[in-house]
């Protein structure tokens, strides 16, 4: 079974709503297993709605609409439905009474414009809407089945899980669909894909790989379909098993996991303890790691020495190192990490010193050399990294490198 979305809506078009209707609903479709084809937004006009509808059966078994059945004149949906399936616009006393007990309970007064609201296309099944007033609406025509819903997802949502979902899974038997996310940290997407290329290769037909860049980290996607869905998920872990032999100290969680959060894990099973010093990143490495909830439990703070002045004062960087070798250094930020690691009496400590740009670099230091040091209760490693030009994605960079370090060596332990 093939279904496609349809989302309708100036606003969409223009930047002012962003379309997560349709991410949502794709997930929903997934997980019982109706592959969702293809994706389009289109403008509240007569026309583009008609064209859209045309094009996407040519296509779908399925196509569901959200958008466009407001009571104003720009809700446009109901009655281009109305011409695209020729069919004639008539009263539903239902909807009607539902939206009179529902202006009612709100202590309002309903107006004309709301009534024509119980206005419904002829030949459609009527899906009640039991947290708005615009009523979703089922079509079957030329064997294919149109859904149009309301687009504001607290209506949306509990009417597509409670009434379409179900409607369709009696009408379509989809083999399953499972999903495994794959997170990596420390390699680029092409080196990646060299290194697991063999991997790759061997994959079965029925499992598809995706690679998902972002900043500081590669997420690998694999998606199984088949029929026999215990079989699948043992076939997809299995996979995953052989991925983490190939690729071990790259892997640092699955799904929904974070760095910070795994690594927040680790420190709180080994009773170990962290503290931060960070240039070039702002702030944005202690940022991470309190975003985990209990976090206080191993991480005892941070000092933000942008200035020189505050590395020497606040972590006592000898200003000769700084003078001889600059502040983005291997001497200097080892030195930031030690005497973090040494003022707040923790088992491990992180510094960051980089260039994060757009200036302020040159030919020896170009713009994105950052310099990580990890101190621990054994001595101080560093290592340096060359991150590119964009300042936000450097800072990024920066911190998920450094976390990375810090649960490589959690896990010697």
């Amino acid at each position: 079974m093939k279904a496609e979305i349809i989302t309708i809506g100036d606003e969409l078009l223009i930047g002012q709503v962003v379309d997560t209707n349709s991410a949502w609903m794709a997930e929903q479709l997934n997980l019982v297993g109706l592959q969702v084809h293809q994706i389009t937004s289109i403008s509240d006009d007569r026309s583009h709605i008609l064209s859209a509808l045309t094009l996407a059966a040519q296509r779908a078994n399925v196509i569901l609409i959200t958008g466009g059945l407001g009571p104003t004149n720009d809700d446009l949906t109901k009655p281009t439905l109305c011409e695209y399936f020729d069919t004639p616009l008539i009263f539903h006393q239902p909807t009607f009474d539902h939206i009179e007990q529902l202006f009612g309970q709100r202590g309002y007064a309903m107006s004309e414009v709301n009534r024509h609201q119980a206005d419904v296309p002829q030949s459609c099944t009527v899906i009640p809407n039991l947290n708005g007033t615009a009523p979703g609406m089922w079509f079957e025509h030329q064997r294919v089945i149109y859904v149009s819903m309301p687009g504001v997802p607290f209506e949306m949502k509990p009417m597509m899980l409670n009434e379409i979902l179900p409607r369709l899974l009696k009408r379509f038997e989809g083999s399953f669909i499972l999903h495994r996310t794959v997170l990596t940290q420390g390699i680029g997407e092409s080196a990646l894909a060299e290194t697991i290329e063999t991997w790759e290769n061997s994959l079965p037909a029925n499992i598809k790989l995706a690679y998902l860049p972002q900043p500081g980290m590669v997420r690998l996607r694999l998606t199984a379909t088949g029929d026999d869905k215990q079989a699948l998920a043992a076939t997809l872990q299995h996979q995953i098993d052989k991925l983490l032999k190939t690729i071990p100290d790259l892997i640092f969680g699955f799904n929904d996991d974070s760095l910070e959060s795994v690594v927040g894990q680790l420190l709180l099973q080994k009773h170990r303890t962290i503290s931060t010093a960070e240039s070039c990143t702002g702030g944005y490495l202690a940022h991470l790691i309190t975003s985990v909830a209990g976090s206080s439990t191993w991480y005892m703070g941070s000092v933000v020495a942008y200035h020189n002045r505050i590395k020497m004062q606040a972590l006592a960087v000898p200003k000769k190192m700084l003078e001889a070798h600059g502040a983005v250094s291997q001497q200097v930020v080892e030195a930031m990490a030690q005497g973090i690691r040494t003022s707040f009496g923790t088992d491990y400590a992180l510094a960051v010193s980089g260039i994060a740009g757009p200036d302020g670099g040159s030919a020896e230091k170009p713009v994105g050399t950052t310099w990580i040091a990890l101190a621990t209760t054994q001595g101080v490693t560093s290592r340096k990294f060359l991150f590119g030009e964009h300042r936000q994605r450097n800072i990024r960079k920066a911190a998920l490198a450094a976390l990375n370090m810090l649960r490589l060596e959690l896990l010697k332990e």
